[in-house]
């Protein structure tokens, strides 16, 4: 009776997850577009790692998006520290490096 009852149980469970309708790679994209649109900005932060030759160089991105193409992007070097900001308003857009305070 209980391998009848897992059985039916396996079945019903199958059938929950496969058939519980059509939803395809395009109503997911179409749904995603909606939600980009209604969407008023975003954050979000990462690592960027670039490779030149032998030398490698990894970064700690922000992101801080707005409508209307306002943004903030802050890149920070994981080895010394140097940060960077590239800044897009309604003025214009602005890239602003920190003086170095180390001396060489």
């Amino acid at each position: 009776m209980k391998k009848i009852l897992l059985y039916i149980s396996t079945i019903l469970c199958g059938l929950l997850i496969i058939g519980c309708g059509k939803y395809g790679e395009k109503d997911i994209i179409k749904d995603l577009s909606k939600k980009i649109d209604k969407t008023n900005g975003y954050y979000l932060n990462g690592e960027l790692q670039i490779i030149n030759n032998e030398d490698s160089y990894v970064y700690n991105v922000e992101v801080a998006y707005q409508k209307e193409d306002n943004f903030r992007v802050s890149l920070k070097n994981k080895t010394n520290n140097h940060e960077q900001i590239i800044l897009k308003n309604n003025e214009g857009v602005y890239v602003m490096t920190h003086k170095s305070t180390q001396l060489l």
